[in-house]
Formats: structure tokens, C-alpha cells, sequence
């Protein structure tokens, strides 16, 4: 998670907030807008997005590894 720019907390909050919408391959994201008003790259930014990748697998729900949090910066 930290390697994309969000933190376990930001996560959680994305998952217990955040809105439910369709991925790829037949997953879902919950995404969710996070106050940011820090520099990425050069740029300050006001809001971060983050949007953990989930998929349901025999009858439970869980992030997969790698593709948990895929960050997008509005």
C-alpha cells in the first residue's frame, strides 16, 4: 500500500466508505476521496483518491495482492 501512496487506515476508510464500482476481470473497487493538500510529483494536489481492488471469492470478499490499492490523484 505504501508503495502506491495510501496508508492501511485510507484503505479501511475506502472500503468502509467509499463507493462500491465495477473494475476489470470482474472485480469491484471501493473508491473514496481523501483529503490530501500535499505535493505529488511536483503538483500540489487538494484530494487524493483511493480505491482498493477487491474480489469475492467463495463467498468471502478480500484484496488481492498487489492490485490492493491502485491511487489516483484529482
Amino acid at each position: 500500500m505504501a508503495e502506491r501512496g495510501a496508508s492501511e487506515a485510507e484503505v479501511v476508510e475506502a472500503i468502509t466508505e467509499g463507493e462500491l464500482v465495477p473494475a476489470k476481470r470482474g472485480r469491484m473497487a471501493y473508491r473514496h476521496n481523501v483529503q490530501y493538500n500535499r505535493l505529488w510529483g511536483q503538483k500540489r494536489y487538494a484530494i487524493k483518491q483511493v480505491m482498493p481492488i477487491v474480489k469475492e471469492e467463495h463467498g468471502r470478499t478480500g484484496e488481492l495482492p498487489g492490485l490492493e490499492v491502485q491511487q489516483g490523484l484529482v
